[in-house]
């Protein structure tokens, strides 16, 4: 009788290209022998949620075959919403829910209604608007009735159902991927025209979520642009004892300095939930690795597990950590940012917002990877701790100095 090559314990250089699940390394045609389908060991699949304001959501649900799970919702602009890693939940679930975008009203309590909507692991912000509410000027839309754009609280997107253009599973040679993609069109007459181009993969036996984002202008306007990731991490990554690693370089800005130590909570180790807890947000300048990332992580080391948030500095220049400790809300917030906290209206004296011409577009790379175990948590802070030093103090001095962002002005105008 025949029989397959057994499978093998992972030999370094090799398990990068071949699947790796419980701990053996197999081929694509080992894998398929123990089993008539993927999907028993790792897959995407497409689900409604039924119920409560829920219900009409479509979701896709990623396994990766190591015991990390997350959904994402098709119908909420493909953002992440669950997400656990071997029982340990990971992503945040807020008291609002995952709410259907048809229960939405963008503009509902003085612009504040967003939060109504806010939950889940990722919450994008954007595509022409982030951070607080804001009346912007609207002349560059020729339309005499519209002087102003009236901004909610981080934008429309988040709310904005996706046209789902695939996903599946892909296989190239001995490596399987799991993937998504959709668009998301936020538009209007006499207004903004942007499409937010998403896809979303894991490399099978893997636990690194990898996001690739492009924000095109479809529009005849010249459109402003901003956006912002709220990666939200819960209890139990969150608890406390959790430590934020971050390669800061510098504290630029808190909104909560005028009473910095009121609550006897800093940026650097987290407490357990609080009561009377308000929030707290800092902008850290980070500092790139030679390759251009930054690196940020949320590390619970009693449990072994972390959650590390990889971008670019070149797409998200800016960064802000979002501290939520309230009993019932509990949370951390990653939060890379196109722009400064200084909002639309800073962005625009300091000409540093960015203007999109018809075709235009902006690309973002941003890898969330689960660190199972504390060797993966030790590999993570020594890389951080390589590109650059965190302050020590959990209240380090505010130094005020936001960084110029350079090459945000539309074409034909002076840089």
């Amino acid at each position: 009788m025949q029989t397959l090559p057994a499978p093998q314990v992972p030999v370094s250089g090799v398990a990068a290209h071949m699947v790796q699940l419980y701990d053996t390394t197999m081929s694509r045609q080992q894998l398929e022998a123990r089993s008539g389908q993927l999907g028993q060991f790792a897959g995407v699949r497409l689900l409604t949620l039924e119920d409560g304001l829920e219900r009409g959501i479509r979701l896709l649900e990623f396994r990766s075959g190591t015991g990390l799970r997350f959904t994402v919702l098709i119908d909420r602009a493909m953002d992440i919403a669950d997400c656990e890693y071997r029982g340990y939940a990971v992503g945040w679930h807020s008291p609002a829910g995952f709410r259907h975008p048809g229960l939405h009203e963008y503009e509902g309590e003085g612009g504040l209604g967003w939060l109504r909507s806010f939950s889940g692991l990722m919450v994008t912000c954007g595509l022409d608007h982030i951070l607080f509410m804001h009346d912007a000027p609207a002349d560059n839309y020729v339309y005499k009735p519209r002087q102003k754009v009236q901004h909610s609280i981080h934008g429309r997107v988040g709310t904005i159902p996706a046209r789902l253009s695939g996903y599946g599973e892909r296989w190239d040679g001995e490596r399987c991927f799991l993937w998504a993609e959709g668009v998301v069109s936020q538009g209007t007459v006499f207004g903004e025209h942007l499409e937010l181009h998403r896809r979303i993969e894991i490399e099978a036996g893997t636990n690194a979520i990898e996001l690739s984002d492009r924000v095109v202008n479809r529009g005849f306007y010249r459109t402003p642009h901003m956006l912002c990731y709220h990666l939200n991490i819960g209890y139990p990554v969150l608890d406390e004892g959790a430590r934020y690693l971050a390669p800061i370089a510098d504290v630029v800005w808190a909104a909560h300095a005028d009473t910095y130590r009121a609550q006897g909570v800093g940026y650097q180790r987290m407490p357990e939930p609080q009561l009377g807890f308000h929030e707290q947000v800092w902008q850290h300048e980070m500092k790139a690795d030679d390759t251009g990332l930054v690196p940020v992580a949320l590390v619970n080391d009693r449990l072994g597990i972390g959650v590390e948030v990889t971008t670019r500095k070149d797409q998200f220049p800016c960064q802000y950590q979002w501290q939520n400790l309230q009993a019932g809300q509990y949370a951390l917030g990653i939060e890379p940012s196109t722009n400064h906290v200084l909002g639309d209206g800073g962005a625009r004296e300091r000409g540093e917002l960015i203007w999109l011409e018809h075709g235009d577009e902006r690309c973002y790379q941003t890898s969330i990877r689960i660190l199972a175990g504390k060797d993966e948590i030790a590999g993570s802070e020594r890389r951080i701790r390589a590109i650059a030093q965190q302050p020590r103090d959990d209240y380090p001095e505010l130094s005020g100095e936001f960084v110029p962002l350079r090459g945000r002005q539309p074409r034909g105008e002076p840089r």
